[in-house]
């Protein structure tokens, strides 16, 4: 019975070091905030992913980006962005995403 015990101890430790690993990664994820630039790619790589890449100049991407960085959004949401997902990390993110490209549509697209 000792034999049994001691072959799962190492397995479990095992175990433990990736999902420690993971833990902190996705922590050290969420508590970034991505950078205007970063943002401004994400945009643009969403747009051409979408066949849309004429719609959003890199002007436009760059004006809506910092707006979206120096607002409320999360930096989960900002992170989804930047990595060019159409996703945020709540319904008041995905609210506030969307007035604020309605607010500054007209300063971003002129």
């Amino acid at each position: 019975m000792n034999i049994d015990r001691n072959l799962r101890l190492p397995a479990r430790l095992l175990l433990a070091v990736p999902v420690a690993a993971l833990a902190f990664s996705l922590a050290a994820c969420s508590a970034s905030r991505p950078t205007v630039d970063q943002v401004s790619d994400g945009l643009i790589k969403f747009f051409e992913s979408q066949d849309q890449g004429d719609v959003l100049t890199e002007d436009a991407a760059d004006c809506f980006a910092k707006h979206f960085v120096d607002s409320d959004l999360s930096n989960d949401t900002l992170n989804y962005i930047a990595q060019g997902k159409d996703q945020a990390s709540s319904t008041e993110d995905a609210t506030l995403t969307q007035k604020i490209l309605q607010d500054n549509y007209k300063e971003c697209t002129a």
